[in-house]
């Protein structure tokens, strides 16, 4: 019994480390792939997935029947779900991934020394990305994208609930990929579910693994931090706040703090919690609290808060701080800019915040003083997002301020080298 465990255990890693292999000689070839190239291979993934659109959305409702069935929260059925709406969309990102400039090869800063020497700072691609998600299938498609623009070879581990919508869209990538002379193991994914191949990931394929992308809940991304033996980029929860300062205009809020936690509850952009000055409480807080309602949102509130209408719940201290990633908010009135940013700062994930106010110099304490990753004035948090950032797509929104911070897009998965050109020149 024991052999045997042993044996399937061996099977596993060889299989891995021979994914890690491939990744690595694609890797070589794609640093060297021209511009040219790599967009004609997006351009022609985005073909080849609406011409598969009804074998995607085939695989994609066996998932979405499992998830149901398995029990899954709302929130995260609309995660995995894809329609025509969602497969256009991703195949739109391609396409816009395909068409930014190829950071491949560009010179950041350049100068010359007093001898003559002439340096130049470049970029280049990391080398091989893994990347592990959760729930939304599209992440495989925007993912690689990023991946090939970038000269990266991917190698791609998706949940277990979005097992065949991931492997439907990789064969599109697959596809074109071949048509253009790259390797298909230029992007690869992992082939089994077995938790186990995580940890050979992080533990045992350092030779071929450049960086670790974890795009997920907590749970995914603290075990990933913890068991990695290669460098992370981490992508933390988004708890997202909207502060209606003072001077916000009253319409202007009802509309940022709805979209804001409505449009789509289950993104890392959606807002959490919604913070009401107590200057402006008297007219702004019961409108904002009845729209949210009205639309189908649970609030939890404070004291105050629920005293503006009998249907809010009462907060307790866990909501603050909880990415309910649901149609759940939870409200509370602040004395001021300070205690709203000291509350930001206690109970945020230094994700994505947002103050709504017309008061300038309100705003830019604000945006100077909070220390998150993507700070926003007079706008919903549900623009967190690389696509909406122009970067046509996002592998996530890196929290960290380690290499890359907010949207990581095809830029964010670059390095770079000096290039020094002489002329003959010794060190004395």
């Amino acid at each position: 019994m024991s052999t045997a465990k042993h044996t399937v255990a061996d099977d596993l890693r060889e299989r891995m480390l021979e994914l890690g292999r491939a990744a690595r000689a694609a890797a070589a070839v794609l640093a060297q792939a021209s511009s040219a190239v790599k967009r004609s291979v997006l351009e022609e993934a985005a073909r080849e997935l609406r011409k598969s659109r009804a074998a995607v959305l085939a695989a994609n409702a066996e998932d979405v029947a499992d998830a149901t069935a398995r029990g899954l929260s709302g929130a995260m059925v609309d995660r995995l779900a894809l329609d025509d709406h969602r497969i256009e969309a991703t195949a739109a990102g391609l396409e816009t991934v395909a068409a930014l400039d190829d950071p491949v090869g560009q010179v950041v800063a350049q100068w010359q020394r007093p001898n003559g020497l002439e340096i130049a700072r470049v970029r280049v691609p990391l080398g091989v990305i893994g990347i592990i998600y959760e729930s939304r299938p599209n992440v495989t498609a925007d993912a690689a994208a990023l991946c090939l623009k970038s000269g990266n070879a991917a190698i791609l581990r998706g949940g277990s609930e979005s097992a065949r919508s991931s492997a439907a869209i990789h064969a599109c990538l697959a596809r074109a990929l071949a048509k253009h002379d790259l390797p298909e193991t230029a992007v690869q994914m992992v082939p089994t579910q077995d938790r186990e191949a995580v940890g050979i990931m992080l533990r045992d394929m350092g030779a071929f693994v450049d960086v670790i992308v974890p795009r997920g809940g907590k749970g995914l991304v603290a075990r990933v931090q913890q068991d990695a033996r290669v460098p992370v980029m981490s992508h933390l929860e988004g708890i997202c706040h909207t502060y209606v300062h003072a001077g916000a205009d009253l319409e202007m809020a009802r509309r940022i703090t709805k979209n804001a936690k409505l449009r789509r509850t289950g993104i890392c952009g959606a807002t959490e919690t919604i913070l009401i000055d107590r200057a402006c409480v008297a007219t702004h807080l019961q409108p904002i609290v009845k729209d949210l309602i009205d639309a189908g949102c649970e609030v939890r509130g404070d004291v105050r808060t629920q005293s503006s209408d009998k249907r809010v719940r009462a907060a307790v201290e866990s909501d603050w701080g909880q990415e309910f990633l649901d149609a759940i908010v939870a409200i509370r009135v602040v004395d001021g800019l300070d205690e709203a940013l000291a509350h930001i700062r206690r109970y945020g994930s230094a994700h994505t915040d947002s103050i709504v106010t017309n008061d300038a110099a309100a705003a830019e304490r604000f945006l100077n003083e909070l220390d998150s990753a993507i700070v926003m004035h007079n706008a919903s948090t549900q623009f967190a997002d690389g696509g909406e950032f122009g970067m046509g797509a996002e592998i996530g929104i890196a929290t960290g301020k380690i290499h890359a911070r907010g949207p990581v897009g095809a830029a964010e998965l670059t390095s770079y080298k000096y290039v020094v050109r002489g002329t003959g020149q010794i060190r004395p």
